[in-house]
């Protein structure tokens, strides 16, 4: 079993920048993929980012050079810095782990940008 909490979400300007961080706890060595997910209102869940326990990432075309993410598998935490932001990133984000092919989420955190 894996919790994830995340923290870091509110509310930002326009161009402003945001920090999300999930710490995941449970029964578990490593975790192998985290990432993050948004959900924006009235649309499905979408991938932002991804990144393995080898440090392997990848990013969606709507954030790739906006966002970067990263991890600490000895704090078993994962970071997602988001810069230049845009009302179009509204949402709630999501963070996920995978550990034995099983896939566990996070309860989410709002991210709100104002134009």
């Amino acid at each position: 079993q894996v919790q994830l909490v995340e923290s870091g979400g509110g509310l930002v300007q326009a161009g402003g920048s945001l920090r999300l961080s999930c710490v995941a706890s449970g029964t578990f060595f490593v975790i192998n993929d985290m990432g993050w997910y948004r959900q924006a209102p009235g649309k499905q869940r979408e991938l932002v980012a991804t990144i393995t326990s080898g440090g392997s990432t990848f990013y969606a075309d709507s954030v790739k050079g906006r966002c970067t993410i990263s991890r600490t598998n000895a704090e078993n935490t994962v970071y997602l810095q988001m810069n230049s932001l845009e009302p179009g990133d509204t949402a709630v984000y999501y963070c996920a782990a995978t550990l034995f092919s099983t896939n566990y989420w996070g309860q989410g955190t709002q991210v709100t940008v104002s134009s």
